[in-house]
């Protein structure tokens, strides 16, 4: 059995010979203190594997290095009047993980040329023996100079202590920190929260990332640092204990700052050793192996061990962050004056910017008020938040409770109608999560509490990627969404209930992580909270049929061709009424920009509209969608002819053109596309090799149209130079007309961004596939390594052969890597395979592509050819390739 963490016995301070004063170090003591300081931490890091405690082992580093450094001092400066070192920042605060920054302070008067060399061969000498030292060397009218007019200077003299030199020094530090006319109360604490929301800004303002930084994001240390800052300079108040006898804390909110900060600082010793480097960003490269380090281990496949080891990380970062908040909005209020109070209903009051309870018990006494009290808020303009008591008591009575108040009908009532409130009760919610109120009503969410997702698909947390779900839900009741989303906004104000699209948000991936479907899964825990919440049984189904094909209109949308009316029907006859389509449009929409921002795109955007509107159509009960082939083309001829004939085309050229057209052409594009290739072809004036891009088409993404004789090798010379002009290939068409012309066709996007290409990068595209397209001989790929990110989710691709009428379906699933289509494209041209269609799709780090191909003759590939093109692409695409 393992030690407790804490009761192991830590490695002793050096033992370090009397410095001779200003002797100097020699090189070969210079060597000496660099292997003391080698065995120091080798001694400290098999201790924290031992089991150590880690603010214990951070402590003792930092009292190590304070021995070694005063050590140095004497030998350079020795007992001088006029100079003294400070430790700042964490070696202020006395802590030192295994590779931070020791940083220094030097204060001198009068600085001379002497003592100044003496300070360079100091701070020289500690580098020289393996401390990586931050340095900055004052006088004591510059350090309040620097202090007065920087928040973040002041803040760093804070936790200055002198370590070696004048001590006269300490009492010229402390009349700087503690003069009332620097940083006052109320600028300070607007100082420090300016720059928390800054620092978390730049980490999309959320501790759920799914590569968190454990020092500056959102519940980090840095928020433990700043409470106590906040502490010191606004109540007294020098530690978390101290802030308990102030009233900023309770004694149970101390334990959760101090157990989260234990587990914070386990994780940072851990990943410097594990990084070999002062890493604060728990990176896909260090996690796996941060998890074994720790002892976590996997239990199934949907709850992996590095899974558990990040929602350890997760959970104790949401405490922080909470708690962060609520001590920060309890000195606001400790620092507004006494405001008038103002009945709010029969249970709460308005105090001066804030909403309280009357009643001290009132949640206790009455579970709902605890839900009722944010519906008030709604109803509140201008309130900041609730007052330090009534957040405290929310709090307590919600840990008091528990699951009990998800059997509580009053509860659920409440629930019920905050839900109905609609688009507004989306903030509410977030709100009563940061209370861990939501959790308690609905206990299958406090399960997906910090739940990662380990892979490059999602970005959040399973918890938070809901909650942003329910914001982007609540953004289509928002006019100024419209230009963004002026289909959903629509979709949206017609919703005769919108509770039943949030309720469809809050569950669609509450069931992940406990190793089933997590579809089928979540259609149960909604069908059986809903029943509980007294919903009509018909909104109950619904509820459960939206979070159980939730992923239905993205995967129909990308994975199967739209165009053909078999597939609408299909996807039609299971959504079953238009309302439900817009309910499912919605949700779609909501959950892709809610995993990832950068999923979202012009393209997805015109394919899911497409889709919605073609399906609304088919389920109109008086008409019916023309399955007829025939009926289709004319359709689609009659509306491209008007738009050619429009822009001064003769109808005989046109009809020229299409007479060497296949029917796929016009049962595959929509009639802009037809006439815009009609256009460029007329135009070329039979011109050949045809190259037209148009930078931002009717499909919401690049077009790009190659018009030349087909031959081998085509489609791998195209895709070899998007590739090299870094253009990701969304869709792609390849079609040959009667008399041997390629008609190909291709939606792309930037590969970096995900955007359309702009008009300068759409004619250098055109340009450069021209010339390529010109020459006898094909163009390769470029050769890119993988990402940092993308080397983590590498898997084997499982490929598969289908028969597909007079061709071979190939079936591609695998992972996502610079330059994938272009070699896929490459090994088919070796093996003498032609590729006639290609559908790609890309979710996150996944691919999911399908290519339709015969051999050289344009026959089905037989099982020789098929087991051999097999080998070639596992060979070239394989994930131990770059």
């Amino acid at each position: 059995m393992s030690p407790a963490p804490g009761t192991l016995a830590l490695p002793p301070l050096p033992r370090l010979p009397v410095a001779v004063p200003r002797s100097g170090v020699s090189i070969e003591a210079r060597r000496a203190l660099r292997q003391l300081l080698g065995d120091i931490d080798r001694a400290l890091a098999t201790a924290f594997r031992d089991g150590a405690d880690a603010s214990a082992l951070a402590r003792r580093r930092g009292d190590s290095v304070v021995s070694l450094v005063a050590h140095v001092w004497m030998a350079c400066l020795g007992e001088v009047a006029g100079t003294a070192l400070f430790a700042v920042g964490g070696f202020g605060r006395g802590l030192l993980f295994p590779y931070s920054d020791v940083d220094l302070l030097a204060l001198v008067t009068a600085p001379q040329p002497a003592r100044l060399r003496a300070l360079e061969q100091f701070f020289a000498t500690l580098w020289d023996v393996g401390l990586k030292v931050g340095h900055a060397v004052r006088e004591p009218a510059q350090c309040r100079e620097l202090a007065a007019r920087d928040a973040s200077v002041f803040t760093s003299l804070l936790d200055a202590r002198r370590l070696a030199g004048d001590p006269a020094f300490d009492a010229q530090l402390r009349a700087i920190v503690d003069d009332p006319a620097l940083w006052p109360p109320h600028e300070y604490l607007a100082a420090r929260l300016a720059e928390r929301d800054a620092r978390h800004a730049r980490y999309d303002d959320t501790a759920y990332n799914l590569e968190p930084n454990l020092k500056d994001g959102p519940g980090g240390l840095r928020t433990l640092d700043s409470l106590r800052w906040m502490g010191r300079r606004l109540a007294h108040a020098d530690d978390l204990s101290e802030m308990v006898a102030e009233g900023l804390l309770d004694p149970a909110e101390q334990a959760q700052l101090e157990q989260s900060e234990a587990t914070l600082r386990r994780y940072r010793y851990a990943l410097h050793l594990e990084a070999g480097r002062a890493e604060e960003r728990l990176l896909f490269d260090y996690q796996r192996g941060l998890a074994t380090r720790l002892g976590f281990e996997d239990e199934h496949a949907k709850n992996l061990g590095v899974e558990q080891f990040m929602q350890g990380y997760y959970r104790a970062a949401s405490q922080v962050d909470r708690l962060g908040v609520q001590v920060a909005e309890r000195f606001e209020e400790m620092l507004e004056p006494v405001g008038e109070r103002q009945p709010v209903g029969d249970e709460f009051e308005r105090v001066g910017p804030r909403l309280a309870a009357r009643d001290p018990q009132l949640f206790v006494r009455r579970p709902a008020a605890l839900v009722e009290i944010f519906i008030a808020r709604l109803d509140q303009p201008g309130v900041l938040g609730f007052g330090a008591d009534t957040m405290r008591r929310i709090h307590q009575a919600t840990d008091a409770h528990g699951e009990a108040l998800a059997r509580d009908d009053e509860v659920l009532a409440a629930f019920l109608r905050l839900l109905r409130r609609g688009a507004p009760a989306v903030e509410a919610l977030w709100r009563m999560n940061r209370h861990g109120l939501l959790a308690a009503i609905l206990p299958a969410f406090g399960k997906v509490f910090g739940r990662m997702q380990y892979d490059l698909f999602h970005v959040y947390t399973v918890d938070e990627h809901t909650l942003r779900v329910l914001r982007n839900v609540a953004r289509f009741a928002d006019p100024a969404a419209r230009g963004e989303f002026p289909l959903g906004c629509e979709i949206w104000a017609k919703l005769p209930k919108p509770e039943v699209l949030l309720l469809a948000a809050l569950f669609h991936d509450i069931a992940k992580g406990r190793g089933g479907d997590h579809s089928v899964l979540g259609e149960q825990d909604a069908r059986e909270f809903c029943t509980r919440l007294g919903l009509p049984p018909g909104d109950v189904e619904r509820i459960a049929w939206l979070v159980r094909h939730h992923l239905l209109m993205s995967t129909t949308a990308q994975r199967q061709d739209i165009t053909d009316p078999d597939v609408v029907h299909r996807f039609a006859d299971v959504v079953g009424d238009r309302e439900q389509l817009g309910q499912l449009y919605l949700l779609t929409i909501a959950d892709i920009i809610g995993t990832s921002p950068r999923l979202w795109n012009g393209w997805k955007d015109r394919l899911l509209a497409d889709l919605y509107t073609s399906t609304r159509y088919a389920l109109r009960s008086d008409v019916e969608l023309p399955r007829d082939a025939g009926v289709r083309v004319r359709e689609c001829c009659d509306h491209a002819l008007a738009r050619l004939m429009n822009d001064g085309f003769a109808e005989t050229d046109i009809a020229r053109v299409w007479a060497d057209f296949p029917q796929l052409s016009f049962l595959r594009h929509r009639p802009e596309q037809i006439a815009w290739q009609t256009a460029a072809i007329l135009r070329a004036q039979g011109a050949l090799p045809l190259v037209a891009v148009q930078p931002l088409s009717v499909r919401g993404s690049t077009e790009l149209f190659v018009y030349t004789p087909d031959r081998d090798g085509l489609f791998a010379t195209v895709t070899a130079v998007l590739d090299r002009l870094r253009f990701s290939v969304m869709e792609s068409r390849i079609l040959s007309s009667s008399t041997g012309m390629a008609l190909d066709t291709f939606l792309l996007l930037e590969a970096d961004s995900q955007q359309p290409a702009s008009a300068a990068r759409a004619d250098e595209l055109q340009q450069r596939l021209h010339r390529a397209l010109a020459q006898s001989v094909g163009v390769q790929p470029s050769k890119r390594g993988m990402s940092r990110h993308l080397k983590h989710f590498q898997m084997t691709p499982k490929i598969s052969f289908h028969a597909a009428g007079g061709r071979t379906q190939l079936a591609l699933v695998g992972t996502d890597r610079p330059g994938l289509l272009a070699a896929v494209a490459q090994v088919m041209l070796g093996e003498d395979v032609r590729v006639h269609d290609a559908r790609i799709a890309t979710f996150g780090e996944r691919v999911e592509d399908f290519f339709q191909l015969t051999d050289r003759h344009d026959a089905p590939l037989d099982a020789s050819r098929q087991e051999r093109l097999l080998q070639a692409l596992l060979a070239r695409i394989g994930p131990a390739r770059d």
